[in-house]
């Protein structure tokens, strides 16, 4: 197997069962990519959510994905097939834009049979932003029916966007420091 794997556990052992698992569904993606790319996979339990989070840094990118269920081993299943569907979706990108080839085999770089399917932006919307909290942002993207609302935080002058998550609750994200 060419990919070096770095798997830990939140609130679950990482079993030889589970280890296997993990490196024999994500090994699968490494005909996509240069022997000893880094994997890094967090299995983590909360009550019934069963959680893998799987990140991929190439050159230029970081490929992620992360799948919850309530079987540890469908969720592994499931963050395959997606990462997998994101490489071929995105493979144009991937390689074109950022010189990335030294970065994946070239099964991956020559293969042409995948779905392209453009990323294509069909509307742009200018608005006014201004500084608010991220209260009174939550409250403004509720009244206007959105699941998320850009804006300029007032206590630290920088772009965030508050957005509705499961269970009626919010998120904010903010950039980093």
């Amino acid at each position: 197997m060419s990919m070096k794997f770095n798997i830990i556990g939140r609130n679950i052992e990482v079993t030889p069962g589970l280890r296997a698992a993990v490196e024999e569904k994500i090994g699968k993606l490494d005909r996509f990519f240069q022997e000893d790319t880094q994997v890094h996979v967090t299995l983590s339990v909360e009550k019934d959510r069963q959680k893998i989070e799987v990140t991929i840094p190439v050159k230029g990118n970081i490929i992620r994905s992360e799948q919850v269920s309530n079987d540890m081993y469908v969720s592994i299943d499931l963050v395959e097939e997606v990462i997998e569907r994101q490489m071929k979706k995105y493979r144009k990108k991937l390689v074109d834009k950022h010189q990335a080839a030294a970065s994946f085999t070239p099964f991956y770089l020559e293969t042409d049979d995948y779905e392209e399917s453009e990323v294509k932006i069909v509307r742009t919307k200018k608005f006014d932003i201004k500084p608010m909290y991220p209260e009174d942002a939550c409250v403004q993207m509720e009244l206007l029916g959105h699941s998320f609302f850009v804006f300029i935080n007032a206590e630290t002058d920088q772009v965030n966007v508050v957005y509705k998550r499961k269970g009626d609750s919010y998120g904010l994200i903010e950039p980093e420091e």
